[in-house]
């Protein structure tokens, strides 16, 4: 169960280039696969030919094919001393490695053979013995030793997910959460309420506070909780408990009628926000912390309030952000193409909205061993409910994203906005990074496979700052943030020596960056504090006249369903 709950972790969903992913790019990938295997028909028999020696050896008990050993789906001992099972393991292995061999014979370009090899993975794996009853020992064996209540307990579940999961096999037990009560628990007010947003300011937990006050600015597609999911692990907990005068945006999950909410709108309603914060507080700076595509978000803002001479902005921390993608970065990358992205632009522009759940599934099966098919094996061949895991919990949570932004994070994807100095025009400016001055904090994970920490590593090249600093978790996407004192695995890394100097590559960076033990909260809380001003006393009460207090946090807007 541990183990489903790291995988699946490391893997929540995110807005990104994969959003315009289309099934033309998938159909055409396959059909240059097709195209060019039947364009050699030697070459097709030649693989067949080895593929069917392979079947001779394990027909005679004469093959060594094993599984890779981070292969967690063969570890039974049943694969290795059960004779039928293993020839039935083989035979999944020389498929999975005559599949590979045959890709690499194929005379496919870079990308065309990244798009093959990636479909062909997803297909194989689906293909696993272990999905199935007759093919999985350990599910065997659970049903044997439950008297066969596992498999009833598995039909339930998968009768469960039908009707009330959309057909999706559940990843989290959601039964244990109840927002506000368990989940979302700190102190704090609704100071402000528009169509497009509340904001939430929490009340301090110390006598002194640092004067400028920190805003975060969550994704769009995710509920701003994941700042707060608990207390051990809680953001905001953390940086009120350090004299961080803390608010953070949540955003109103968009209907059809709303699916006109463009960048600029979000942008609009970030600076609405600061405004708020500035007079609540009374500070003439505000800091802003935002993770994932509400670092682009407040990229975007941070570029316009440069551009307008707005000089509200104090210091700016990005994490697990990619300002400047590329191709290649994530592996289904290369199934993405320009008449793609033009087509579910449209697609979305017609329907207004893309619902949180289509874009769930559709995450979900680019990644099916880690957030289908585990959950197929434990929920319906094993019986077991999936684990009762927070992240979890507010991974499934997931929102609607309007139709209108859509377009923009794909347009600022296939122009590479943020790297240009004011050639892209949106949010009624010409973006240009370089004319932000704010000093920044970057954060990457080393195994996220969502933004990758190299691509994270771009976005210290953008700015105009002359104080960047920049710090690897090692961990996953969202693992990466909730990194708390006291957990003994946690670990980063940071130049040696205190040199600040940023190489041009990620590589060279890393080359001079040292392991340093423990989360990497307290560094970023001293570099936070740093640029938060002097203490003063801790404000008796949440909002001010013009801003007066609403509805207990967590508010309303996170309340409501997808």
């Amino acid at each position: 169960m541990a183990r489903l709950e790291d995988e699946a972790a490391q893997h929540t969903s995110a807005l990104g280039p994969l959003v315009g992913l289309t099934r033309e790019d998938i159909f055409g990938a396959i059909a240059v696969m097709l195209r060019e295997t039947a364009s050699d028909p030697q070459r097709l028999v030649k693989h067949s030919q080895t593929m069917g020696e392979d079947m001779i050896k394990i027909m005679t008990g004469q093959s060594d094919l094993a599984p890779h050993p981070k292969d967690k789906r063969f570890q039974d001992p049943a694969w290795q001393y059960n004779p039928f099972m293993r020839a039935g393991m083989q035979y999944y292995l020389a498929v999975q490695k005559g599949a590979a061999h045959w890709l690499e014979d194929l005379e496919l370009d870079e990308l065309e053979k990244d798009r093959a090899r990636f479909i062909s993975n997803i297909v194989i794996d689906g293909l696993a013995p272990t999905n199935t009853l007759v093919g999985n020992p350990s599910a065997q064996k659970m049903a044997i030793t439950s008297g066969g209540l596992s498999l009833m307990k598995g039909l339930k579940n998968a009768y469960d997910d039908m009707v009330n999961n959309k057909g999706m096999v559940s990843q989290v037990d959601k039964k244990p959460f109840k927002l506000g009560e368990n989940i979302a628990t700190s102190k704090g007010s609704v100071v402000l309420r528009t169509e497009m947003m509340e904001l939430i300011q929490y009340a301090p937990t110390t006598d002194e506070v640092y004067e400028i006050p920190q805003l975060t600015i969550p994704p769009q597609i995710n509920k701003m909780y994941i700042n707060d999911l608990s207390p051990e692990k809680s953001v905001v907990k953390y940086q009120l408990d350090n004299g961080i005068q803390t608010f953070v945006i949540s955003w109103k999950n968009p209907s059809k009628e709303q699916g006109c909410w463009d960048m600029a709108d979000y942008v609009r309603s970030c600076r609405e926000a600061m405004e708020a914060v500035a007079k609540i507080t009374g500070s003439k700076k505000v800091n802003v912390s935002a993770g994932c595509s509400g670092g682009q978000t407040a990229s975007m803002l941070a570029s316009k309030m440069a551009s307008d001479k707005d000089d509200l902005l104090g210091a700016l921390t990005l994490m697990v952000c990619v300002l400047h993608p590329k191709q290649n970065d994530i592996e289904a990358g290369s199934l993405v193409s320009e008449n793609g992205l033009a087509l579910a632009k449209r697609r979305a522009a017609k329907k207004g909205i893309i619902k949180g759940d289509d874009l769930a599934r559709g995450f979900a099966w680019l990644r099916p061993n880690d957030l289908i098919w585990n959950y197929v094996i434990n929920n319906y061949l094993l019986g077991q409910d999936p684990p009762a895991f927070d992240v979890l919990f507010w991974n499934a949570d997931a929102t609607n994203l309007s139709a209108s932004l859509m377009g923009d994070f794909l347009t600022i994807f296939e122009t590479l906005a943020f790297t240009k100095t004011g050639e892209v025009e949106m949010v009624d400016h010409k973006i240009d990074l370089s004319k932000v001055a704010s000093d920044l904090f970057v954060l990457g994970g080393v195994t996220d496979h969502i933004t990758p920490w190299k691509a994270t590593y771009r976005s210290t090249r953008l700015f105009g700052s002359k104080d960047v600093t920049y710090v690897l978790s090692h961990s996953g996407h969202m693992q990466a943030i909730l990194n708390p004192p006291g957990n003994p695995k946690a670990k980063y890394y940071i130049p040696k020596d205190g040199n600040d100097t940023l190489p041009k590559t990620a590589d060279e960076w890393l080359k001079g960056a040292e392991e340093v033990a423990g989360s990497w909260w307290p560094c970023w809380m001293g570099w936070l504090q740093a640029r938060a001003g002097k203490k003063k006393k801790a404000p008796a009460k949440l909002g001010n006249k013009n801003y007066t207090p609403l509805d207990p946090a967590p508010g309303l807007y996170v309340m409501e369903p997808c």
